[in-house]
């Protein structure tokens, strides 16, 4: 923006800068009271205390006991209205599926823990067999691969013998 010449017939500009903030909230933090999140769920807050009583919903509490709602719990408000206003579900339905939910969840949980702890096994397996190849190419010797030089005959003589050569296996350090 250019400001009108001042006495001294000099211009002056001034711009300004906005400054734009995102902040993010943590989905699980209680911040929204009651009468909110009822207005967020497209539902009356006495349906809230309802689905609390009923244990589909555990809302945060405030140091003065007051309901604190997070951007979860809404989605899952969200969620029951749909099971119930769309779906045809009663709240013994809702109960079971938000329950099969969870319990999915947690198996799904387990199932790449469980993943995890295959392939970390499978990679220290293959570093044994590693090791325990490397180990034996060491200590295999040829049959008769370090006989005399003499001996390139077909028939050996009485007085000849073959040269041994000892073995010696290398202790792993555990």
């Amino acid at each position: 923006m250019s400001e009108p010449a001042d006495s001294a017939g000099i211009r002056r500009t001034t711009r300004t800068t906005r400054v734009t903030r995102v902040t993010e909230i943590d989905r699980e933090r209680g911040v929204f009271m009651i009468s909110v999140a009822a207005e967020l769920a497209e539902m009356h807050p006495q349906t809230l205390r309802m689905y609390e009583a009923r244990g589909l919903i555990t809302p945060k509490r405030s140091p003065k006991n007051t309901r604190l709602y997070s951007q979860d719990d809404v989605e899952r408000l969200r969620r029951i209205q749909e099971m119930t206003a769309d779906q045809g579900l009663n709240l013994a339905g809702v109960e079971t599926v938000l329950e099969l939910e969870d319990r999915l969840e947690k198996a799904r949980t387990e199932l790449a823990e469980l993943q995890e702890r295959a392939a970390e096994m499978e990679r220290q397996m293959a570093t044994e067999i590693e090791n325990a190849k490397r180990e034996l190419r060491a200590e295999i010797v040829p049959y008769r691969a370090y006989e005399s030089s003499k001996l390139s005959g077909p028939a050996e003589s009485a007085g000849d013998e073959a040269v041994s050569i000892p073995v010696e296996r290398r202790r792993r350090s555990s």
